[in-house]
């Protein structure tokens, strides 16, 4: 039997019409800073402001990972966004998250542009935002546009998956804290990296869940994230960890500089250049079996 003509075009158009998206890493909207601590770098918070909508945006700092009881609004983690030009900030904290799943403690998020995350200890903010009416106002910041950013601890939390959340010691890679507020997905994020020789912790972490993408930062260093996609910016570097990625001499994680740029989605590096070439030496051959 021939078949009409009409069928096939009609299908055709059925599949065209169904999205072939790869899974999402990052955020679908918004940008996220993620920053490996010791953060100094005007240009940096200068980028923050610009993306929060300019001086005007209204921004929200949160310095729960801290640890301190409470925080007023003179705060000295506002400074280097002063500095930057920002007009309009808000101090907002709490260490109790029947409190953060108040309505009247997550006003100030929903009018917010920018929110910053500084550092300390990540599992404080798991405690206190995980599940609760500030994670989701988190999310509707990205919903709309803005931008959400952390340094060190700050850093940490926006993976799905939380390095280094452990109540005890900073120093356990796996600990009784595993889950952070997920703004990228499938993902672990170490900081500090080179300045405190950190540089080898994540392999445990990507032996023991080789599905993870692991991203190390040094101080003084971020990654801009939009989308799948991110740029390395500031002083010093990114670090990569893909099990199913090796150099060609067998290492198990390689270095971006700033200006490289990196696919998440992908899973693959980029030096900056008109025709954005693939970053040399990795090859798609898996880790060796650990000792």
């Amino acid at each position: 039997m021939k078949i009409p003509r009409a069928i096939p075009l009609c299908l055709f158009a059925l599949l065209a019409a169904i999205p072939l998206t790869a899974q999402q890493v990052g955020p679908a909207n918004g940008t996220l800073i993620v920053a490996g601590g010791a953060l100094s770098d005007p240009a940096v918070f200068a980028r923050f402001v610009e993306l929060a909508g300019g001086p005007s945006a209204p921004i929200v700092i949160i310095p729960t990972a801290g640890g301190g009881d409470s925080y007023d609004q003179f705060f000295g983690g506002r400074r280097p966004f002063e500095r930057a030009g920002a007009t309009d900030i808000t101090i907002l904290h709490t260490n109790d998250p029947e409190v953060a799943n108040t309505d009247a403690f997550v006003e100030p998020l929903l009018e917010a542009r920018g929110v910053w995350f500084t550092g300390g200890r990540q599992w404080r903010l798991a405690d206190a935002y995980l599940d609760t009416k500030v994670h989701d106002a988190l999310w509707d910041v990205l919903k709309r546009g803005g931008v959400i950013g952390g340094s060190s601890a700050g850093a940490s939390i926006q993976g799905s998956y939380l390095v280094r959340g452990d109540t005890r010691t900073n120093t356990v890679m796996m600990g009784d804290h595993e889950v952070g507020l997920g703004f990228l997905k499938g993902v672990g994020i170490d900081q500090h990296l080179l300045r405190r020789n950190r540089h080898f912790d994540m392999v445990e972490v990507i032996r023991a869940k080789p599905e993870l993408l692991g991203i190390g930062l040094d101080e003084n260093t971020a990654i801009v994230v939009r989308g799948d996609r991110f740029e390395v910016v500031g002083q010093s570097y990114a670090v990569i960890y893909d099990h199913n990625a090796t150099l060609d001499g067998g290492g198990l994680f390689y270095f971006l500089a700033p200006g490289d740029r990196y696919d998440m989605a992908a899973r693959q590096a980029f030096r900056p250049s008109r025709d954005e070439r693939p970053l040399g030496r990795v090859t798609g051959t898996p880790w060796p079996p650990g000792r």
